[in-house]
């Protein structure tokens, strides 16, 4: 079976064009944090909270999106688990890009009001 460069072309596209579309957003990713609530505890940057003591610092988390899906799914702890019917798979994707977008706070040692 022959193929032309032209279906290649279109197959490629379609193949690639998919796999972008179905990519995690950061600004979706912010939207499912504030609507499912998750700022509560976590600070609307996921910087963690001084309010709650289980307000965990999300941002930057250098857990991969599986073991950060396996929490959030199965926690058993202060915060509830949040089951698939609860929160989608790619709205927990979107949440991870988010808080991997938010950029890391700076050095105490730079701050010059703290010397």
């Amino acid at each position: 079976m022959q193929f032309s460069v032209r279906t290649l072309a279109v197959v490629a596209a379609l193949v690639l064009g998919s796999g972008a579309a179905s990519a995690a957003s950061a600004e979706k990713g912010r939207k499912a944090f504030v609507t499912n609530g998750c700022w509560q505890c976590h600070g609307f940057e996921g910087q963690g909270s001084a309010v709650t003591s289980n307000g965990t610092v999300l941002s930057g988390t250098e857990l991969p999106l599986e073991a950060f899906e396996g929490f959030v799914r199965g926690s058993n702890r202060a915060m509830p688990p949040y089951r698939e019917a609860i929160l989608s798979s790619a709205d927990l994707a979107d949440m991870y890009a988010f808080l991997q977008s938010v950029p890391k706070p700076p050095a105490v040692e730079s701050i010059q009001l703290l010397k």
